[in-house]
C-alpha cells in the first residue's frame, strides 16, 4: 500500500529559503539600492572568503558567467571549445556567444561527467577552452591534463553550476588553482541569489578584465564613476552586472549555506538507501563524500513510460538534461555519441530539494517501484 502523496513532493525542484531573505531585501529597498552597490562587493568578498580565494566576480546569471569567462580566456570566433553534449544548453549558448563552436564530447555514463581520455582525444588546433561540467555537483579531475593544456594555451572553464560547496578531494570547487570556475545562483541552486552567477578568477589581471566585461567596458567602478564627469570605455562589455537585491538574497544564503548543504546530503543518501532494492534501476554517482548534490538522478528502464507514470500521480519527475548534440538548434555541430545517446533515453530525475523528508522519499520510491515493469521492481515478475 503506498503512502498519501506527502506536500511539496509534486515539484521537482523548488527554491529553499531560510527566512531572513525578506528583511535583506526590505533593507536594500530601503537603501535605495536597486542596482549594482555596495552588497554586491560584500557578497563577492563573502563567497571569496567562504573559498578561500582572493576574488569572486560576481553576474546577472551563471550562463553570463560561461560567456565572460570564455570571453576573458580569449575565447572567440574560428575557436573551439570542448563540451560535454550531456548537459543544460546554457553551457552551449555561451559558447555560441562568444563566436566560437562546441565540440561535444562523451561522458561516463555512471557520473555523467568527462573525463581526461575523452578531453585528450578530442583536442584539436582549433580548441581554446576545455568546459567540463560538474554534473550534479561532482567535480571534475582533469588535473594528470593540466601541463599538456597550459603548454597549448588552452583553459579550463569550469561549469560548477550544481558544484557550489563541493570539493575535489579536500579542495573546495573554485578554490583549485589554474581553473576558471562559473557558478550559477539561480533560484534553484545550491545557494541561490534568485538569480545571479560567481566567476572565480585565476589572477588579479583576469578579475579586472572581468569586471570590465560585466559592465560594458567601463573600468571605473560605480563609487568613481559618481566622483567624476566622465567614465572610461576601455573594451567589449556586456550588461551582466549582479543587483543589490539579488547579493542580499545571497549573502542570508551563505550565512544558512551548512544546513543545506546536509540537508542535501542527506537527502540524497536517503534516495540511494532506498533505491538499491529496484533492480532495474541505477543511480548516477555522484561521490557524495565530496559533494553537495544538486539533483538525484537515475537510469530506468522504459524511461519515457515511467515518467509519464510518475508525473500523472504527482511526482515532479524531470529529464536532466536531452543531448544537446540532437537538439535541432546545435545539428551544425552533431558528432555520434553513442554512449550519452544510450544514456539519454534513460536518465530521469527525481524530486530533490531541502524541504523535502524522508516520508518523502519513501513516497517518491513507492511510486517509482510501482511505475517499473514489473520484471525490473524488486526482481520480480
Amino acid at each position: 500500500m503506498m503512502n498519501t502523496a506527502p506536500t511539496e513532493v509534486t515539484r521537482n525542484a523548488r527554491p529553499f529559503l531560510h527566512g531572513p531573505e525578506a528583511a535583506a531585501i526590505n533593507d536594500a529597498l530601503q537603501a535605495g539600492q536597486y542596482g549594482h552597490s555596495s552588497r554586491v562587493e560584500e557578497f563577492e568578498h563573502a563567497v571569496a572568503d567562504y573559498l578561500g580565494v582572493p576574488d569572486m566576480v560576481a553576474v546577472a546569471s551563471g550562463t553570463a558567467a560561461l560567456q565572460l569567462a570564455l570571453l576573458a580566456a580569449g575565447t572567440g570566433p574560428g575557436d573551439e571549445v570542448i563540451v560535454p553534449s550531456q548537459t543544460f544548453c546554457a553551457s552551449v549558448h555561451a559558447i555560441l556567444a562568444t563566436g566560437a563552436r562546441p565540440r561535444f564530447i562523451e561522458i561516463n555514463p555512471h557520473t555523467l561527467c568527462i573525463e581526461e581520455d575523452q578531453v585528450r582525444a578530442a583536442i584539436t588546433p582549433a580548441t581554446r577552452a576545455i568546459l567540463p561540467v560538474l554534473y550534479g555537483g561532482r567535480a571534475v579531475d582533469l588535473s594528470a591534463l593540466h601541463d599538456t593544456l597550459e603548454s597549448q594555451g588552452i583553459s579550463v572553464v569550469q561549469d560548477a553550476a550544481h558544484a557550489f560547496g563541493s570539493r575535489s578531494g579536500t579542495t573546495l570547487v573554485g578554490a583549485q588553482p589554474g581553473l576558471l570556475t562559473c557558478f550559477s545562483f539561480g533560484p534553484i541552486k545550491n545557494l541561490t541569489c534568485g538569480q545571479g552567477g560567481g566567476i572565480i578568477p585565476r589572477n588579479a589581471a583576469e578579475a579586472d578584465a572581468l569586471r570590465g566585461l560585466r559592465s560594458l567596458g567601463i573600468t571605473q567602478s560605480q563609487q568613481e564613476r559618481a566622483a567624476t564627469t566622465t567614465y572610461s570605455v576601455d573594451g567589449f562589455g556586456l550588461r551582466a552586472t549582479m543587483s543589490d537585491l539579488n547579493a542580499a538574497v545571497g549573502l542570508v544564503q551563505l550565512q544558512h549555506f551548512a544546513t543545506v548543504a546536509a540537508k542535501r546530503k542527506a537527502l540524497w543518501t536517503s534516495y540511494a538507501t532506498r533505491l538499491k532494492p529496484l533492480t532495474g534501476v541505477a543511480l548516477v554517482d555522484v561521490d557524495i563524500e565530496h559533494t553537495v548534490p544538486f539533483n538525484c538522478v537515475v537510469h530506468v528502464p522504459d524511461r519515457d513510460r515511467v515518467f509519464k507514470e510518475l508525473r500523472s500521480r504527482g511526482i515532479g519527475a524531470g529529464v536532466h538534461y536531452p543531448p544537446n548534440h540532437t537538439q535541432p538548434a546545435f545539428q551544425t555541430w552533431h558528432r555520434p555519441l553513442p554512449v550519452t545517446e544510450e544514456s539519454g533515453r534513460h536518465l530521469m530525475s527525481l524530486p530533490f530539494h531541502p524541504a523535502m523528508s524522508d516520508d518523502d522519499v519513501r513516497y517518491v520510491i513507492s511510486v517509482l517501484e510501482h511505475a517499473l515493469p514489473q520484471e525490473d521492481a524488486c526482481g520480480e515478475s
